[in-house]
């Protein structure tokens, strides 16, 4: 039966500590999934208006609806934020996801790739990557993984290779809206 469940999002530094979580989150059914996400096992997660906790326990609400990408043995997940000027998307360098039961994880290496609505493409928080690499100690597996995970992000991005696809994006969002959105947030 192709029913959105709700599923909950943790993102962790490298040392274990909780990065943030998004607490409210939709997992499109297999039934659901375009066939190219379904024959590469991709989890797809749409969340609007979903509490965020930081790692320091401040609370926010997210302001633009969110399709999430997590494709298994990738060193990256691709965030699609429906604006109304049209998708820009934040992705995220990190580890593979897991999802055990009701709770997908990952652990964030803090490179993030931002994807203009324009199609403009900017890799940002490299001091950030640098610091955290410094004091936990990143093995050298770890920093050929976030580099193997961002150039392959990049082809990706560069090429409209999945999930860059403004349409199926679209096309999530509208079918859980229509199923179940209009009672979320």
């Amino acid at each position: 039966m192709d029913i959105y469940r709700h599923c909950v999002i943790k993102s962790f530094k490298h040392d274990g500590h909780i990065h943030r979580t998004w607490q409210r989150n939709y997992l499109v059914p297999a039934e659901r999934l375009a066939p190219v996400h379904r024959d590469n096992q991709i989890i797809v997660l749409i969340n609007r208006q979903t509490p965020i906790v930081e790692s320091d326990g401040k609370q926010w609400i997210s302001r633009v609806p969110a399709v999430s990408f997590f494709i298994p043995g990738e060193w990256f997940n691709v965030v699609a934020l429906l604006e109304d000027s049209g998708i820009r998307y934040y992705c995220n360098i990190a580890s593979p996801p897991y999802l055990q039961g009701d709770v997908l994880t990952y652990i964030d290496y803090d490179l993030d790739v931002i994807r203009t609505t324009e199609g403009n493409r900017y890799v940002v928080d490299q001091d950030e990557y640098q610091m955290h690499k410094l004091a936990y100690h990143y093995p050298q597996m770890v920093e050929d993984k976030v580099q193997q995970g961002l150039a392959a992000l990049l082809k990706r991005m560069d090429e409209g290779a999945v999930p860059f696809q403004d349409d199926i994006v679209q096309r999530y969002y509208a079918d859980w809206h229509s199923t179940c959105g209009e009672s979320e947030g």
